[in-house]
């Protein structure tokens, strides 16, 4: 049987918006000995090349790794030689799932809800709403954000009671009354987003593209209202999904859980 261990990447792989924890490159090189190794993540394709750029472009374990942007609604396979690179082979639409009009009511209500937000003492940096094709990230703070203005937001959030865990609160009575709520989900993306997409594009959509392969998954957004949470609990059930706070976790995981057990049933 094929066998692929999927990784989040924020988190996980790498700090929030950073690149690649480059501790992390033995432990993956060895991984890639026994078993595929996929990364799947709301991100798009352009910020996994940022921040994943070394092992998909001047590592070996690239042939052995596949790139899964917006919850696995986007793939790109392993590449079969040296001068080829990862490519598109399969990709979901957001516009055209939903229809035109229920697309811009929720864009309309996004923007009118950041519109609000000049109350709270957060900072605002551009780049407010990113729409990845086959998802919408909402960021309050914008994706220009520097670290300081990260670090200021999530001290906030937590503050406030968990200011997006009440966004989110106000976005899925939106939903209801708009009768959206059988269509749409919205999830925790990173520290400062949110992640909004159709009913069943979550992370377990990108189990679709490896069936009756065994898949594993780590991440560190797998509790209530996280991005990881759908997949996490899907593969749990069969001893193979991990929750880690830390690139060192995600480290410690490999060698002395992962790989143990994949040789051992061999």
């Amino acid at each position: 049987m094929k066998r692929i261990v999927l990784f989040d990447m924020d988190g996980t792989l790498t700090p929030p918006r950073k690149e690649l924890d480059r501790d992390l490159v033995p432990a993956l090189r060895e991984l890639a000995k026994i078993s595929e190794i996929g990364i799947v993540t709301g991100s798009d394709h352009n910020y996994v090349l940022q921040q994943m750029g070394l092992l998909m472009e001047n590592s070996e374990i690239r042939y052995k790794l596949h790139i899964l942007p917006c919850n696995g609604t986007k793939y790109y396979p392993p590449p079969q030689a040296a001068a080829q690179s990862h490519e598109l082979t399969f990709q979901k639409n957001m516009r055209e799932e939903l229809g035109e009009l229920q697309f811009s009511t929720i864009m309309r209500f996004i923007l009118q809800r950041q519109a609000q937000l000049h109350l709270y003492n957060i900072p605002m940096t551009g780049h407010f709403v990113n729409y990845r094709g086959s998802m919408i990230n909402w960021c309050p703070i914008g994706r220009n954000a520097t670290d300081h203005d990260r670090k200021r937001f999530e001290e906030f959030d937590k503050l406030d009671n968990s200011f997006r865990m009440n966004e989110i609160k106000g976005f899925e009575k939106f939903l209801l009354k708009t009768n959206m709520s059988d269509r749409l989900t919205i999830k925790l993306g990173g520290e400062t987003s949110f992640d909004i997409y159709p009913k069943g594009w979550d992370k377990t959509f990108a189990l679709q593209h490896f069936k009756d392969w065994e898949c594993w998954f780590v991440g560190d957004r797998c509790g209530h209202n996280g991005n990881d949470q759908a997949i996490y609990e899907r593969l749990r059930v069969h001893g193979r999904a991990f929750e880690v706070k830390s690139t060192k976790d995600t480290l410690n995981l490999i060698f002395d859980e992962i790989i143990p057990r994949i040789a051992n049933s061999r």
